[in-house]
């Protein structure tokens, strides 16, 4: 059913990449739409220019609570949080509020393989549409990976599938998203600074599953109890991934390093050693993307050539190059300590880490382990930076704190020897220093690419 009849009032809070597809898709659907954000930074700005040159009601800079207190519904940006001043005026009016997937989701046509997760989930959504298009079908990766499901729904024709990553914003405020095949990758703490505890944060992923019926399809992490005991009582068939072994429906890495798969046989994809990704939680994204394709029909040896061919996403334990024996390494995607300590296992030589941005709420004391197993050096920065020296203090050998990317990656590469590993891994938003975690990945590479090389010749 349509999000809303035509003629109603439709508000849209925020002006980034799901704002603006959202206000053009509520218009096209015969919304009287008033679309703001708080922002007037060069994204909003550009953003409402745009929308109103096609004859929609934009502004940046602000939001005339007025005219949203007005609308008969409210989309908005998963960015804008439930206690906001703004989202706090919307519901005390009582005025229904969705996310921009789910305004998207009444208009798909497209069959959808939904992932959600703590991590990992970016990565596998890029996986399997990758896995799908080698399986011939026409498929476009979309939601929190980037592109906003409303910008495909006004698309004709649609793709035949849809990898749909989901984040815990967006499923909080969704009503009807029901996929083809939901997978749920693994639970961890995380968003401490917008949740307050890890059971509303795990509430939220739980949502993935609302629209459960017998038909529905899961594709479940078997090595976190934390996944399996989200799923219990949920209808649908399960289907399972691991790399400790097989499973009896699903995929698995087995003790040979080959990854397989058993839905009604057994079948053999690959050795993992021919992923082109860094790690072993790549491994486990690999079966969960191959998994979940299987599942909606692609055939073995499609999955098999779909995995090898994919290379890593930008920001993402991403290889940028290697200076006097040094691989440098930009994982500015992980936003949490858990992203981080996965970061931290994907290597077996010594590594020089750097934390830090804005503290999200989760301690780091939880990467000393991994420290003291891997770590040659950490390197802080950021408003983080005094409570990552306090929680990490003992933990390493070396702890220093710098100021600016440039000083950062400079005292990075001081501390490292050949055949170290440089890894920006922040376990921390980006968000006291840059707008994004992809500028402070592409400021890191910048910084890197800046540096002298052996011999003095840059």
């Amino acid at each position: 059913m349509p999000a809303f009849p035509a003629g109603s009032v439709v508000a849209v809070l925020g002006l980034g990449v799901s704002g603006e597809a959202a206000a053009r898709l509520a218009a096209a659907n015969g919304g009287i739409v008033y679309a703001s954000d708080v922002s007037a930074g060069p994204v909003p700005t550009a953003a409402a220019e745009r929308l109103a040159s096609e004859g929609i009601d934009a502004e940046a800079g602000g939001h005339d609570m007025q005219r949203v207190l007005s609308a008969d519904l409210v989309v908005v940006s998963p960015g804008i949080g439930p206690t906001s001043e703004v989202r706090r005026r919307v519901s005390e009016a009582g005025i229904r509020t969705i996310a921009e997937v789910e305004l998207g989701w009444r208009d798909l046509e497209s069959r959808v393989i939904a992932i959600t997760g703590t991590n990992g989930k970016t990565t596998t959504t890029g996986l399997a549409a990758h896995v799908l298009e080698a399986g011939g079908l026409k498929a476009i990766a979309a939601g929190n990976i980037g592109l906003a499901l409303s910008e495909i729904a006004v698309q004709s024709p649609q793709p035949d599938w849809v990898a749909l990553e989901l984040s815990s914003f967006q499923l909080a405020d969704q009503e009807t998203i029901a996929p083809d095949v939901g997978v749920l990758l693994n639970l961890s703490p995380d968003h401490l600074d917008r949740y307050r505890d890890v059971e509303s944060y795990y509430a939220d992923k739980r949502r993935l599953f609302d629209s459960a019926s017998d038909a529905s399809k899961w594709v479940l992490n078997a090595d976190d109890p934390a996944c399996t005991d989200l799923a219990s009582g949920v209808a649908g068939d399960r289907f399972h991934f691991s790399l400790r072994g097989p499973v009896e429906r699903g995929a698995w890495a087995g003790p040979d390093g080959v990854l397989r798969c058993r839905l009604d046989a057994e079948v053999e994809w690959m050795p993992a050693s021919d992923l082109r990704l860094l790690g072993p939680h790549n491994v486990a994204n690999a079966l969960a993307a191959g998994l979940a394709c299987a599942v909606a029909g692609v055939a073995p040896e499609a999955i098999a050539a779909g995995l090898r061919s994919f290379e890593a996403l930008p920001h993402r334990l991403q290889p940028i190059g290697e200076r006097d024996g040094v691989l440098w390494v930009n994982d500015s995607k992980a936003t949490n300590v858990s992203a981080t300590a996965v970061g931290l296992r994907s290597f077996d030589r010594p590594v020089v880490l750097i934390l830090g941005g804005r503290h999200k709420g989760e301690p780091y004391s939880s990467l000393s382990a991994a420290l003291r197993h891997r770590a040659r050096a950490v390197v802080a920065y950021g408003e983080a930076a005094p409570r990552i020296v306090s929680d990490l203090r003992g933990s390493v050998d070396s702890l220093s704190v710098e100021s600016g990317i440039d000083a950062v990656v400079g005292a990075a590469a001081e501390l490292a020897r050949p055949g170290d590993v440089v890894l920006l891994s922040p376990a921390c938003s980006s968000y006291d220093m840059f707008p994004n975690y992809r500028e402070r990945g592409r400021a890191f590479e910048t910084a890197f690419r800046a540096l002298p090389v052996a011999g003095g010749v840059s």
